[in-house]
């Protein structure tokens, strides 16, 4: 079963001893929870697609230490790196074309010419750099179901596998990175996350859109993703019968009496509050085995992006996909 070990350096030397070896271990950033294993072996990299059901078309992120170690790896413009100097270490996924030979295992980038970096701002970043090489890392559960919040999550998501989860306590941003691509003098983002189409075009002065294409370019890209079990219902103001409530600010105007359950993202209305209590709420309802997890809207400004992307996303019938 899953061995979940606070950190401290005992269990980092035992994190360390185990990648070394080509196995995974889960690792705790800022955003998520995250199934690390050596980005240059391939046997690792195997392990994460197999452990997690991912479809192999669906690349990684490269977890770094630093914006040395990403150069390595990837062709890392000025631009690049402006947004490096600013976000990282941070929740922002830099997708540039990938430097052939550099080591990275194909199975990790999808066999595509680019690749996503990413400096995670949380103890990861410190097991990075005592490894010596970027760690593959996607979230920690089974493909296409919500992510884990805190290493219970982990733990459960994959109960019977020999598996070592570090312990960080809860992520504090909650929602995966902001994944954006360069192109040319533009920004693309891949995936909306907490660092804001305004955060971009402030640092560097460019423009930023949205990705437009329905084409995989990085993770968290599959119309339908962060599912739980029940089946998810968005914008909701009237609580359908017996269904879960997923609530977000205040009850004014809105009928939550015919709820089985309640969780409120942020009775006050803070997104970031909002957004860290995301996944771990989902995933409270989800265990009241309700018809259905109706969520109240979300506004669609800031952090609200990132959130209704992922509600969206859960909403998505599997079977749609």
């Amino acid at each position: 079963m899953a061995r979940i070990l606070k950190i401290d350096d005992d269990s980092i030397e035992l994190a360390l001893e185990t990648l070394v070896g080509g196995q995974c271990v889960a690792i705790p950033t800022e955003t998520v929870y995250g199934l690390a294993g050596d980005a240059t072996n391939g046997f690792a990299v195997a392990q994460i697609f197999e452990i997690k059901g991912r479809p192999r078309f669906n690349p990684l992120i490269c977890h770094v230490s630093d914006i040395g170690m990403g150069l390595r790896h990837g062709k890392m413009n000025a631009l690049a790196i402006k947004l490096a100097e600013k976000f990282w270490p941070g929740p922002l996924t830099i997708v540039v074309p990938a430097i052939a030979d550099s080591g990275i295992s194909q199975l990790a980038t999808a066999g595509i010419a680019t690749i996503g970096l990413r400096c995670p701002d949380s103890p990861a970043r410190m097991l990075i750099q005592r490894f010596g090489g970027p760690l593959a890392a996607p979230s920690a559960n089974r493909s296409g179901r919500v992510s884990p919040t805190n290493a219970q999550h982990v733990a459960e998501e994959f109960d019977g596998l020999d598996l070592l989860v570090l312990d960080g306590g809860p992520c504090r941003i909650g929602i995966e990175s902001t994944i954006v691509k360069i192109e040319a003098d533009r920004l693309v983002i891949l995936r909306p996350g907490s660092v804001s189409f305004g955060e971009l075009e402030t640092a560097c002065g460019v423009h930023v859109e949205f990705h437009a294409s329905t084409a995989i370019e990085a993770p968290g890209m599959m119309a339908s993703h962060y599912a739980p079990d029940s089946h998810v219902l968005t914008n909701v103001t009237d609580c359908p019968h017996r269904a879960a409530l997923l609530a977000f600010g205040g009850a004014s105007g809105r009928d939550r009496t015919k709820a089985i359950a309640i969780q409120n993202l942020s009775p006050s209305g803070d997104l970031r509050e909002a957004a860290a209590n995301l996944y771990a709420m989902l995933k409270l309802l989800d265990a009241k085995k309700a018809r259905m997890i109706a969520v109240e809207p979300v506004p669609r400004e800031g952090l609200g992006l990132a959130i209704n992307d992922r509600l969206e996303r859960a909403a998505t019938p599997r079977e749609a996909v």
